[in-house]
């Protein structure tokens, strides 16, 4: 791991340009400072890393590794969409497939305007400003992969349902606003698509090698990208009084609520196009017993990370419960959830 190899810095004047240095900050520096190296050294291009007009990357409308995985699509353990047939269910797989690339495209867009107004704002010697701009040009080439992915697939997908499009312009203004809470968002559109990426290249699903290929790049970079934002939350959250302290714990499991179902849910286009029923529609979003637990398996990192900062106490456990996203604590970062059974 390039990680191994870099060299270990003193403290610099970062932190202290802003007042006495806080508990851990020494460790936090050093942790971004590795962050940004590992960016240095180890990063990807789509146009480079990516053989997009090789034949094994070949996108036909009749090849069932479109077909929606049983063990990690809500979709496709669903016995409605089993019972369909063959071409229907690629045809609804390669939809999906191009909608998950499409929503993933804008809530990064999101994630970039939001980046580069926060860095804009932070003072000279701000720890965060180096790692935080290289996140934002990774994500920049992520943009470019998931919507090349989507020209190639060939299906006119919208992403996001109307709501997340029409809060785009809006949420970027958090970052200067309330930087906290920018980073929570930045949690829940990043934490289940990473969470579902992971599962799947952890098992023996097949699925097409284009899509394969977007998702081992962007588990690779994402795990950067995640781990900034909770180290961020970590060591920032503890430093708020008791007051922000407390709304921030209550609004963290609302936002991630409303972001799991934003990023996993397909928009109305899907539901109508394919003419999918009302009732089935309820018991994938979120109403089945392995939908739900779907849900909660996807934030085990982010009750880790809230645990660590201060941001569980017995209202917010009641909030998590109240969300349906309440359960384990990961003991790891990218625990697999059946690591803990």
């Amino acid at each position: 791991m390039a990680l191994m190899n870099i060299t270990r810095r003193p403290l610099t004047q970062m932190g202290r340009m802003h007042g006495r240095p806080f508990p851990g900050q020494a460790e936090y520096e050093q942790v971004l400072l590795d962050l940004s190296e590992a960016s240095v050294r180890r990063n990807f291009d789509p146009y480079l890393d990516i053989d997009w007009d090789s034949k094994d990357l070949e996108i036909t409308p009749d090849d069932e590794r479109w077909i929606c995985d049983p063990h990690t699509d809500p979709i496709g353990r669903h016995p409605w969409y089993q019972a369909q047939p063959v071409a229907k269910q690629i045809e609804m797989g390669m939809w999906r497939q191009a909608n998950v690339a499409k929503v993933g495209l804008q809530f990064e867009s999101m994630l970039i305007r939001g980046i580069m107004q926060y860095t804009a704002a932070l003072p000279n010697g701000s720890p965060e400003f180096r790692y935080a701009t290289h996140e934002a040009k990774e994500e920049c080439q992520h943009t470019l992969m998931f919507q090349e992915f989507v020209n190639r697939v060939g299906v006119d997908v919208p992403g996001g349902n109307l709501f997340l499009r029409r809060i785009s312009p809006i949420v970027p203004l958090f970052a200067t606003m309330t930087p906290l809470f920018f980073y929570m968002m930045v949690l829940g559109g990043e934490e289940p698509i990473d969470h579902l990426q992971k599962q799947f290249l952890r098992t023996s699903s097949v699925q097409h090698p284009a899509m394969t290929a977007i998702m081992q790049i962007h588990v690779a970079e994402e795990a950067r990208h995640i781990g900034f934002a909770h180290q961020l939350l970590e060591h920032r959250v503890p430093m708020r009084g008791r007051l922000p302290r407390l709304v921030l714990s209550l609004m963290l499991p609302i936002t991630m609520r409303v972001m799991v179902t934003m990023i996993m849910m397909p928009p109305k286009q899907f539901w109508d196009r394919f003419e999918i029923p009302r009732e089935v529609k309820k018991e994938i979003f979120w109403h089945s017993p392995e939908s739900q637990a779907t849900k909660r398996d996807v934030f085990g990192d982010v009750r880790m990370m809230a645990q660590r900062s201060g941001l569980m106490n017995p209202l917010s456990r009641f909030m998590w419960r109240l969300c349906g996203i309440d359960g384990r604590v990961s003991r790891f970062r990218s625990e697999p959830a059946y690591a803990a059974q």
